[in-house]
């Protein structure tokens, strides 16, 4: 039993400390840069708030964080979870791929929405507004069909 009590002291005592270390916040403020997808597209506002809604937090400079981003481990997972999603689409900075590398993007994107990959079921789960229903996957589709072309 003492022992137990130590090990509990321990990782009590562990879990404090990593609070103080913190990730770096994906926060480039309220300018919307030139390179944004909103600037470069022609879209509905309907559109716009999909990708605002559903996407922009892991998939742009700035991420809307929850209250419990501040708890660690958590806030280390959702870190690196944002690195990925930039790394791998980043609406910001969308005016500065390719065009053949946006095509490929918007593509990518298309499909990802068909499938239901994107957004993940684990972002859905703590953001039920993020979740795509039927008509918002096709107003979206239907603005990636006439944008992909071009």
């Amino acid at each position: 039993m003492k022992y137990l009590r130590y090990l509990l002291l321990i990782l009590l005592f562990g879990f404090i400390v990593i609070q103080f270390f913190q990730p770096v916040r994906n926060q480039s403020g309220d300018v919307i840069s030139p390179e944004d997808v909103t600037m470069l597209y022609s879209m509905p506002n309907e559109v716009r708030t999909i990708l605002k809604n559903s996407c922009y937090d892991c998939h742009s400079n700035t991420t809307r964080y929850p209250w419990y981003v501040k708890i660690q481990p958590v806030g280390w997972f959702m870190a690196g979870h944002i690195k990925h999603g930039k790394e791998e689409l980043n609406f910001n900075e969308f005016g500065a791929y390719s065009a053949k590398r946006r095509r490929n993007k918007l593509k990518r994107m298309k499909e990802q929405v068909e499938e239901d990959k994107m957004p993940l079921k684990s972002y859905t789960l703590m953001h039920a507004d993020a979740k795509l229903s039927e008509h918002q996957k096709s107003t979206l589709i239907k603005w990636i069909d006439s944008v992909a072309v071009k």
